[in-house]
């Protein structure tokens, strides 16, 4: 797989701030007058064949029925876009709280809808995600009970209402909302319980014949979802349970059957990387809590990713957006390397031939 620099969209006098990066930055429009709309003025990129708008962590404080300004603006200028699909990366409400109440976790149900869900479904937008430690974990007792069973109760609940419509072509939806594949103009996607650090291996078994199968491998490309990443990249969040446990197996089982990307969330930053064949967008967060990456000390912002992806040669391009000022990120800016504690991940235009002896033998230092 080639991940060179073709693959980046190329912009002079960019602005990275992918969580943990940022620097001063023009938006790339020309009329920047105060009485002109946001949607006016924001970059709108060459369109690819499909295009998807990534967003994750939308979430607030433990029971908040409030969003942070950037959701409900990411969520306006959609039509700017005309996405073919909305993905997202979970923590869609702010649950895992064992002292709400079964009428506060509605209630944080309710108001996603009002501020996300509705809009989406106004819009005629199809709505793929996957399910967070905040929306639903699936943390267990030692006798392998859920630890939140309520929040995944009312999850199913909520998304299983037909009036919660996703607007997605389901090609198994037997395990939704936790687990499930559809397929939307040519790309097969799947998404899993990575609410937590383990996916449950009836799961992975699920997902090794989903995968394998002819409607999986005649697309012209597979992508999966999950919350928690494979590899850790964020300050805070590179502790065993914050990333997949047995990423290697994982990512080897992702490449066997030729996914090109898996799409996280729970990070709170951005980062566009790869890791042997496998492509990892780690999509960065619309709500509270940012966080630095590991490697580099740009600061950290919220941030917005749009996918555009070329069918013929199988190709993605990302422009991805600071939602507090709305200027495109410069990828160029990130750093070349994360090094955490299960493994080293690329930048995507970044070969490892490419790296100075110096980069390559870059260890991993914890931030705790």
């Amino acid at each position: 797989m080639n991940l060179k620099r073709r693959h980046f969209l190329q912009l002079g006098g960019g602005f990275l701030a992918g969580l943990g990066v940022g620097a001063i930055a023009q938006p790339l429009q020309a009329d920047q007058s105060s009485t002109q709309a946001p949607a006016a003025r924001i970059y709108n990129p060459p369109r690819g064949d499909v295009r998807i708008v990534v967003i994750s962590d939308l979430n607030s404080r433990y029971g908040s029925t409030d969003y942070e300004p950037e959701v409900d603006q990411a969520i306006a200028l959609l039509p700017t876009w005309q996405p073919d699909l909305v993905l997202c990366g979970g923590d869609m409400v702010a649950g895992q709280q064992p002292s709400l109440t079964v009428t506060q976790i509605r209630a944080m149900w309710t108001a996603f809808d009002q501020h996300v869900a509705a809009p989406l479904r106004r819009m005629q937008l199809p709505y793929g995600f996957t399910l967070g430690n905040h929306d639903a974990s699936g943390s267990r007792t030692p006798d392998g009970a859920f630890v939140f069973e309520r929040d995944r109760t009312i999850a199913a609940e909520y998304w299983n209402n037909p009036r919660h419509s996703t607007r997605l072509a389901f090609v198994d939806r037997s395990g939704f909302p936790f687990y499930y594949t559809f397929q939307q103009k040519e790309v097969f996607y799947l998404v899993w319980d990575a609410s937590t650090a383990t996916i449950p291996r009836e799961q992975l078994i699920w997902a090794e014949r989903a995968l394998a199968s002819p409607t999986a491998q005649q697309a012209k490309l597979r992508i999966v979802i999950g919350h928690l990443p494979l590899y850790a990249i964020a300050v805070g969040r590179d502790e065993p349970g914050e990333y997949l446990n047995r990423a290697d197996q994982i990512r080897a089982l992702l490449e066997r059957h030729r996914v090109h990307t898996y799409i996280s969330g729970h990070h709170h930053a951005y980062y566009p990387g790869h890791v042997g064949a496998l492509q990892t967008l780690h999509c960065g967060i619309l709500g509270t809590g940012m966080r630095p990456l590991l490697n580099g000390d740009l600061r950290p912002t919220k941030t917005l990713t749009v996918v555009d992806i070329n069918l013929t040669t199988a190709d993605t391009t990302y422009t991805t957006y600071d939602m507090q000022t709305l200027a495109v990120l410069d990828p160029q800016q990130l750093p070349k390397l994360i090094v955490g504690p299960n493994g080293k991940v690329l930048r995507r235009d970044v070969e490892w031939e490419e790296l100075t002896p110096e980069e390559q033998a870059t260890e991993y230092i914890p931030s705790y």
